[in-house]
């Protein structure tokens, strides 16, 4: 709650004696127990991060019996929960952009702050073991009825949160502490943080009446910010302006919060949180399923074990071949975020759903290390892994897409469209989409060869990036010529042209 307002002198001197009022409480509360956010952020993105990926767990170790064929069990085993990860995945990280929302008014904390942000991260470590339930019962309520009641746990505390916050006024952003609206910043900022938790709400009386109904409910709750948005812009299409009091709040807040609805470097933590976590996930499975038995190894091997170990050959390539994927895509995500100098909403949209086909690849790595070489199910295995990395990085293509789209606003100059590395960007995002979809069709044609072409493929990739700036160089070097050679014979044949006498030129 903010403290009256008395008569200010003027503009100029009622805004010097708010920042000199401020610079004294700032002093006085550094000087206690506030202090900057800047760590508490870095923690909760990190866990946030790690909790969105973990959620592939679940989909990953569904056990899949080598006599079964992996098309019946995808559509029997697997879909479903594909289905439920991707909604909770996108539902994590609408908590998140919650959260980067919340601090984006809040800059300081203090013990009580920090106190409170656990709550909440312990609530969203809880999210995993709902899934799990919501995985294994689809059919069951009370799966679903547990998930969405940690989401509106999760939502009050934020409440909590912006309450106790602009009641210690100097723990805000200092351009909402030295505005005159400070309630409308506070209705606007609870209206962003209590919609999700009210959805879910919803969601979690329904489920014991009718189960798909509440999954609708949850998957609004992805979609429900952009659609407000998008209705919000019909309405000021079809009716007009609106008065000048609402558009001055509205700007003011546009100001704010949507020229940058999600900080670049919020978004690089969360991105680069889940893609070490899931390069983790890989070397776990190795150390769980991929060490011999003493026993085994003694009776069956004669006590050696690089004989025992030779057996999981194919795991260990699966496992080396999926992490160069990662971290390939990886590398793809931080040259692409190099250039970027602003995320708008749109981009931020595509980088939630390219991770979370990044957070797939687990999936992937299991389907591909678990089946006979050149069974069937191999090669089904391995059209699921080029269609997850297919998806992972034609959003990110799509992010760039997007970019250019407001590159004067969104990119540094020298990445734009003709910049010097507008080329070479374009072909490093546009690789491991045309290689997968490649790799797709090629298993499809030549089934019998699908595990090499896939190999081959993890193998190429790697060296294709390397040199892939010389390719492009030379590429640009070739048209160059191309078209100074066009364009010298246009004028040759110009001055030719010219030097023909009128009579001749008639002839």
């Amino acid at each position: 709650m903010s403290a009256p307002r008395t008569g200010a002198p003027g503009p100029a001197g009622g805004a010097a004696e708010r920042e000199s009022v401020r610079a004294r409480g700032l002093d006085l509360e550094l000087g206690s127990s506030t202090q900057t956010s800047h760590r508490l952020l870095a923690y909760s993105d990190a866990l946030l991060s790690i909790i969105a990926t973990v959620m592939i767990l679940p989909v990953a170790h569904t056990k899949i019996h080598p006599d079964q064929k992996l098309g019946e069990s995808v559509q029997q085993l697997l879909l479903a929960k594909i289905a439920v990860y991707l909604m909770t995945f996108l539902i994590v990280t609408v908590a998140w952009a919650a959260h980067v929302r919340l601090f984006q008014v809040i800059e300081l904390i203090d013990d009580v702050l920090a106190l409170l942000n656990l709550a909440c991260m312990m609530i969203i470590t809880f999210l995993p073991y709902t899934f799990s339930l919501m995985a294994s019962f689809p059919e069951v309520p009370f799966g679903i009825f547990l998930f969405s009641v940690c989401a509106v746990v999760i939502g009050l505390i934020q409440a909590v949160i912006v309450a106790y916050g602009f009641y210690h006024p100097h723990l805000l952003n200092q351009q909402i502490q030295l505005s005159e609206n400070q309630s409308f910043y506070k209705r606007h900022i609870l209206k962003i943080i209590l919609r999700g938790p009210v959805l879910c709400f919803l969601a979690a009386i329904i489920s014991f009446f009718f189960i798909p109904l509440s999954y609708v409910l949850l998957g609004l709750v992805i979609v429900f910010p952009h659609l407000t948005r998008f209705i919000t812009w019909c309405k000021t299409k079809i009716v007009g302006q609106r008065d000048e009091e609402e558009t001055h709040h509205s700007l003011e807040t546009f100001t704010f919060y949507l020229s940058e609805p999600l900080s670049k470097e919020r978004v690089e933590a969360f991105s680069d949180g889940v893609y070490a976590i899931v390069a983790t996930l890989l070397i776990l499975d190795i150390c769980e399923d991929n060490v011999p038995d003493p026993r085994e190894v003694k009776e069956k091997f004669h006590g050696s074990l690089l004989e025992a170990l030779s057996e999981y050959g194919p795991n260990y390539l699966a496992y080396f071949g999926s992490f160069v994927t990662i971290g390939l895509l990886w590398f793809v995500h931080h040259s692409l975020f190099l250039y970027v100098t602003k995320a708008t909403r749109l981009m931020g949209l595509l980088n939630i759903l390219s991770l979370a086909f990044i957070g797939g690849l687990p999936l992937a790595y299991q389907l591909t290390s678990e089946f006979a070489e050149k069974s069937h199910n191999e090669i089904e295995a391995i059209q699921v892994s080029c269609v997850i990395t297919f998806f992972a990085s034609i959003f990110q293509f799509a992010i760039w897409t997007t970019a250019l789209l407001h590159e004067r606003e969104t990119l540094h100059p020298f990445a734009r469209y003709g910049g010097k590395e507008h080329a070479f960007m374009f072909a490093k995002l546009a690789l491991y989409p045309c290689v997968s979809l490649g790799t797709f069709f090629l298993t499809c044609l030549l089934s019998e060869f699908s595990t090499a072409i896939f190999h081959v493929m993890q193998i190429v990739i790697p060296f294709a990036f390397l040199a892939l700036r010389i390719f492009v160089r030379i590429a640009l070097a070739l048209i160059k010529s191309v078209m100074s050679f066009s364009r010298r014979k246009v004028v040759v044949l110009e001055e030719e042209e010219a030097c023909l006498s009128p009579t001749e030129t008639l002839s």
